[in-house]
């Protein structure tokens, strides 16, 4: 397996944001040679937490800002830095998001938590905190273990 040099990929917030940091992320990520499993879980953790980013940390879009992804790849995964300096998380800390029953009408699906019980689910050493006026959210992923 390819050992990846560091890379950073920043992206203004807006409705396709996240598909164009997603692309790109991914793009980055092609000399591991990741399993679809693999690529999956990622695609997976960042969408949500890109997501979260758009939608809480710059809700008004005339007020949006950049967020960067940080990547640096280590023997025991790949360790994630994203940052922003949009909007803190309520009380300073993520939610802690739950697991919710997915086999109810469409409808019914409960709006909101899911995400995060994802990224914690998915991803290891979630880690936020606020440093002056910006958001800095790191976490490891488990993928392409040397």
């Amino acid at each position: 397996m390819a050992n990846l040099p560091p890379f950073e990929i920043s992206v203004k917030s807006s409705d396709m944001a996240v598909r164009k940091a997603l692309g790109q992320f991914l793009h980055a990520l092609q000399p591991l040679e990741l399993s679809v499993e693999e690529a999956g879980t990622v695609e997976l953790v960042l969408a949500e937490t890109l997501n979260n980013i758009v939608e809480h940390a710059y809700p008004d879009p005339a007020k949006a800002g950049y967020f960067t992804i940080a990547c640096a790849h280590q023997k025991d995964g790949l360790h994630l830095q994203v940052t922003d300096q949009g909007l803190a998380m309520p009380d300073g800390t993520t939610p802690m998001g739950q697991r919710v029953s997915v086999d109810v009408e469409l409808g019914d699906l409960p709006e909101g938590g899911f995400g995060w019980f994802l990224i914690q689910d998915l991803a290891k050493d979630v880690s936020y905190q606020r440093v002056g006026s910006e958001n800095q959210l790191t976490m490891r992923l488990a993928v392409a273990v040397q």
